[in-house]
Protein backbone atom coordinates (compact mmCIF):
# COMPACT_ATOMS: atom_id res chain seq x y z
CA UNK A 1 0.00 0.00 0.00
CA UNK A 2 1.26 3.42 -0.89
CA UNK A 3 2.30 6.14 1.61
CA UNK A 4 -0.88 8.77 1.76
CA UNK A 5 0.70 12.66 1.13
CA UNK A 6 -0.68 15.45 2.99
CA UNK A 7 -1.41 18.70 0.85
CA UNK A 8 1.68 20.33 2.64
CA UNK A 9 4.05 17.44 1.86
CA UNK A 10 2.08 17.49 -2.30
CA UNK A 11 2.92 21.04 -2.35
CA UNK A 12 6.76 20.78 -0.76
CA UNK A 13 7.43 17.57 -2.85
CA UNK A 14 6.69 19.99 -6.24
CA UNK A 15 8.76 22.66 -5.00
CA UNK A 16 12.00 20.49 -4.20
CA UNK A 17 11.01 18.89 -7.10
CA UNK A 18 11.52 22.19 -9.32
CA UNK A 19 14.90 23.15 -7.46
CA UNK A 20 16.12 19.93 -8.11
CA UNK A 21 14.81 18.64 -11.97
CA UNK A 22 13.17 21.82 -12.76
CA UNK A 23 15.55 24.25 -12.68
CA UNK A 24 13.40 27.22 -11.71
CA UNK A 25 8.79 27.55 -11.89
CA UNK A 26 7.57 28.85 -15.10
CA UNK A 27 6.38 32.08 -14.90
CA UNK A 28 2.98 32.26 -12.74
CA UNK A 29 1.11 33.31 -16.16
CA UNK A 30 2.66 29.92 -17.89
CA UNK A 31 1.86 28.29 -15.69
CA UNK A 32 -2.14 29.45 -15.58
CA UNK A 33 -2.06 28.35 -19.21
CA UNK A 34 -0.72 25.22 -19.07
CA UNK A 35 -3.36 24.86 -15.90
CA UNK A 36 -6.25 25.51 -18.60
CA UNK A 37 -4.30 22.92 -20.50
CA UNK A 38 -4.71 20.53 -18.16
CA UNK A 39 -8.01 20.80 -17.40
CA UNK A 40 -9.06 20.52 -20.94
CA UNK A 41 -7.24 17.30 -21.35
CA UNK A 42 -8.72 16.14 -17.89
CA UNK A 43 -12.49 17.52 -19.52
CA UNK A 44 -11.44 15.81 -22.83
CA UNK A 45 -11.26 12.44 -21.52
CA UNK A 46 -14.40 13.06 -18.68
CA UNK A 47 -16.14 13.67 -21.58
CA UNK A 48 -15.25 10.64 -23.97
CA UNK A 49 -15.52 8.41 -20.85
CA UNK A 50 -18.52 9.67 -18.86
CA UNK A 51 -20.33 11.91 -21.01
CA UNK A 52 -21.72 11.74 -24.47
CA UNK A 53 -18.47 11.73 -26.54
CA UNK A 54 -16.29 8.68 -27.84
CA UNK A 55 -12.78 8.02 -28.29
CA UNK A 56 -11.07 8.50 -31.22
CA UNK A 57 -9.27 5.45 -32.92
CA UNK A 58 -5.95 5.14 -30.79
CA UNK A 59 -7.10 7.54 -27.84
CA UNK A 60 -6.10 6.61 -24.90
CA UNK A 61 -8.91 6.37 -22.12
CA UNK A 62 -6.77 5.22 -19.54
CA UNK A 63 -4.62 8.33 -18.33
CA UNK A 64 -7.56 9.93 -15.89
CA UNK A 65 -6.10 9.28 -12.73
CA UNK A 66 -2.64 10.86 -14.76
CA UNK A 67 -4.62 14.28 -16.01
CA UNK A 68 -5.88 14.79 -12.49
CA UNK A 69 -2.34 14.35 -11.20
CA UNK A 70 -1.39 17.05 -13.81
CA UNK A 71 -4.23 19.77 -12.61
CA UNK A 72 -3.18 18.96 -8.77
CA UNK A 73 0.56 19.92 -9.92
CA UNK A 74 0.13 22.96 -11.75
CA UNK A 75 -1.82 24.29 -9.14
CA UNK A 76 0.66 23.22 -6.09
CA UNK A 77 3.28 25.43 -8.46
CA UNK A 78 1.06 28.46 -8.64
CA UNK A 79 0.01 28.24 -4.88
CA UNK A 80 4.04 27.58 -4.34
CA UNK A 81 4.03 30.96 -6.62
CA UNK A 82 1.76 33.11 -5.06
CA UNK A 83 2.46 31.78 -1.36
CA UNK A 84 -0.71 30.35 -0.69
CA UNK A 85 -0.93 27.74 1.90
CA UNK A 86 -2.88 24.88 -0.18
CA UNK A 87 -3.44 23.13 3.23
CA UNK A 88 -4.81 26.54 4.98
CA UNK A 89 -6.81 27.65 2.02
CA UNK A 90 -8.43 24.25 1.30
CA UNK A 91 -9.34 24.34 5.13
CA UNK A 92 -10.71 27.67 5.38
CA UNK A 93 -12.70 26.75 1.76
CA UNK A 94 -14.44 23.72 3.48
CA UNK A 95 -15.31 25.54 6.00
CA UNK A 96 -17.01 28.44 3.89
CA UNK A 97 -18.84 25.67 1.88
CA UNK A 98 -20.09 24.06 5.39
CA UNK A 99 -21.11 27.62 7.12
CA UNK A 100 -23.02 28.31 3.10
CA UNK A 101 -24.29 24.85 2.26
CA UNK A 102 -24.82 22.88 4.85
CA UNK A 103 -28.29 22.88 4.74
CA UNK A 104 -28.77 24.17 1.55
CA UNK A 105 -28.34 20.67 -0.36
CA UNK A 106 -30.22 18.27 2.15
CA UNK A 107 -33.11 20.84 1.31
CA UNK A 108 -32.97 20.84 -2.31
CA UNK A 109 -35.72 18.80 -3.77
CA UNK A 110 -33.83 18.67 -6.62
CA UNK A 111 -31.49 16.24 -4.90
Amino acid sequence: MEEQVTLQEAQTMVDEWIKKYGVRYFSELTNMAILTEEVGELARIISRKYGDQSFKKGEDCSKLADEMADVLWVLLCLANQTGVDITSAFRKNLEKKTNRDSERHKNNQKL
